[in-house]
């Protein structure tokens, strides 16, 4: 395929690229405002890495407990370790009931409390009272509730007329002369053929780039393709070097056990049945947040007290909650032990390790979902016509560490905000701005390297080795000089990723050739957050680099957090692979600001 080749255009208000929770709260909020919408995606919309959230969406609805906005916000900015904006966490918070509600009237099927009200459990780091007490605040469909989620919306986005575009893949964002965003370059798999699709707005909203990591509890679709586009597209990344631990994936296997097991009570225990957390967080015990929790797991295995013939995992007990309990709220759990680990949980405890499971960086955008970046001293001018939601977007909420269901929380408030906010622009009335004249000349030269490279290297084996780098140098506990030797192995694997090759050149459902493009965007991901990381010489949430010590009056605090310098967002740019930084908005819109503290639980 050549350069200057011509290609099918098509012609939407809106292009959307991703059909998870996110991309089809936004796409059923423009599809009932009568705009014309595509949604492009890898995978069938109900296959989307959406359906595989478990334990809940926050919300404070004070069914089971006490509970207002208030603890809510409080909780989250905490939780961030102060690097969450203020503002946007105020906005996600008090918008939490509303979109709740909205999803029952929509047909969620919420499980019930006797008096008909949605059920609601505890989850790590949500307190009432400002950290007084554990609240129950997750809503929960079983423990299920992505899968219920998805399914709700993608039946309502039926019902709307939502064009759904199925096995397609998005490869590149257009913008004119003037940086403004005019479409999109996309790969329709079945036929191989490389389409134009004019927007008069592109939303971006392609989930998470986990598969950087060797063990994850990520989807094999989650290879950071929004990240890679935006990168490409000369817009900077932010906070990629946070990523969250969950701290229960199955040990060797990865899969998920949802914070929703100790929402329900199940305990952490040690090689000495000892529930440990109680040590390290005497308040909420297991249910501190999960960087907390998860660092707790991984100094209780390095001081020798972890399970099994290694002593390299720790142990997850539910006997106690009995069978019947774990049959109605966690019966996906007990399908995963029996099928992951070969143990049944309502006699016998599971191993689990911290699995990486969340990026809490992304694209950096406002509230309204609108992409933002950096320019002549402003730090968030508008990119007109692109907006990010879900975890491909950093409005930052999560900061430096993302509370248990506030990933569900955010997909619908902030999907439903950018669909509003483009409503908004009445974009019936106008016009598509001009395509470039090489609006597609950097996708084509993409795909006609891969097609003309005979002596390349396999994809696979180099999203391995990046895996493994990023494994290696960038875990739960790092040190300056891991990551330091990180950016460089990451650096020289970027060599790699330009000379991949294909060995079947064929274009019907050419496996190869999607995940060659994958691979190119694992690439930005991995050296964003490598590079990122290793520039931040502080410990702050889940960054935790050994080389800094404890504060000297809070022993058990998190290491070194240094809010004099590094209270700062960080911003990674493809080009020049160079960092800038931006303020963290410490203001809320209508509240006093939360003040910054050490964290402990």
């Amino acid at each position: 395929m050549q350069i200057g080749t011509t290609l099918a255009k098509r012609k939407f208000d809106v292009v959307i690229v991703g059909a998870g929770g996110s991309g089809m709260r936004a796409s059923l909020q423009l599809s009932l405002a009568g705009l014309n919408v595509a949604v492009l995606s890898k995978v069938f919309p109900t296959r989307s890495h959406t359906v595989a959230a478990q334990g809940g969406i926050g919300a404070s609805l004070g069914n089971m407990s006490e509970d207002n906005w208030h603890y809510h916000f409080y909780d989250t900015v905490k939780g961030s370790d102060w690097l969450g904006d203020q503002d946007a966490i105020e906005f996600m918070c008090r918008e939490a009931p509303k979109v709740v509600y909205e999803l029952e009237h929509f047909g969620m099927p919420f499980d019930r409390n006797a008096d008909g009200t949605i059920y609601q459990r505890p989850f790590g780091g949500h307190t009432a009272n400002y950290g007084e007490k554990p609240v129950q605040r997750a809503c929960a469909a079983a423990d299920r509730t992505g899968h219920a989620l998805l399914h709700t919306l993608y039946q309502q986005n039926v019902k709307a007329r939502t064009q759904f575009f199925v096995e397609w893949m998005a490869l590149d964002i257009i913008r004119d002369a003037e940086g403004d965003t005019v479409g999109v370059t996309a790969l329709e798999m079945e036929t191989g053929e490389v389409h134009i699709l004019e927007a008069k707005t592109v939303l971006l909203a392609t989930g998470g780039a986990g598969r950087i990591f060797a063990a994850s509890t990520n989807a094999f679709i989650n290879t950071g393709d929004g990240l890679g586009m935006a990168a490409r597209a000369g817009i900077p990344l932010q906070d990629m070097e946070f990523w969250q631990f969950h701290p229960t994936g199955v040990a060797g296997a990865g899969v998920l056990l949802t914070e929703g097991c100790r929402g329900e009570g199940a305990i952490l225990r040690n090689v000495n049945g000892e529930r440990f957390m109680e040590r390290y967080a005497p308040t909420l015990k297991d249910l501190a947040p999960r960087d907390f929790v998860s660092r707790s797991m991984d100094q209780e295995i390095k001081e020798g007290r972890g399970c099994g013939p290694n002593k390299d995992y720790i142990l997850l007990d539910m006997t106690h909650l009995g069978a019947d309990t774990i049959a109605k709220r966690l019966p996906s759990v007990l399908e995963i032990g029996h099928n992951f680990a070969n143990v049944d949980i309502t006699k016998e405890p599971i191993p689990v390790v911290p699995t990486i499971h969340y990026q809490m960086g992304g694209i950096p955008t406002n509230i309204n979902g609108q992409v933002v970046v950096p320019n002549n001293g402003i730090h968030n001018e508008v990119i007109n016509g692109l907006y990010a939601v879900g975890e491909c977007s950093c409005v930052s909420v999560h900061g430096a560490n993302r509370l248990g269901t506030n990933s569900l929380l955010d997909l619908l408030v902030f999907g439903r905000a950018a669909g509003n906010h483009i409503v908004d622009f009445n974009l019936k009335n106008k016009t598509h701005k001009p395509l470039p004249k090489d609006a597609a000349d950097r996708t084509l030269a993409r795909l006609a390297r891969l097609d003309s490279n005979s002596g390349g290297e396999y994809s696979q084996r180099v999203a391995g080795d990046i895996r493994s780098a990023m494994q290696q140098h960038a875990g739960v506990f790092r040190t300056q000089a891991g990551m330091d030797e990180g950016v460089t192995k990451i650096a020289a694997l970027r060599d790699r990723v330009s000379n991949l090759a294909l060995k079947d050149k064929s274009k019907v459902f050419n496996t190869a050739r999607v995940e060659a493009l994958e691979v190119e965007n694992l690439m930005e991901a991995a050296q964003a957050t490598m590079v990122s990381a290793a520039a931040r010489r502080e410990c702050r949430g889940a960054h935790t680099v050994d080389d800094y010590e404890h504060p000297a009056d809070h022993p058990t605090a998190p290491l070194g957090r240094d809010d004099a310098n590094w209270m700062k967002h960080t911003l990674w740019y493809a080009e020049g692979n160079r960092l800038e930084y931006k303020p963290v908005n410490l203001k809320p819109l209508t509240v006093d600001s939360v003040p910054p503290k050490v964290r402990t639980f």
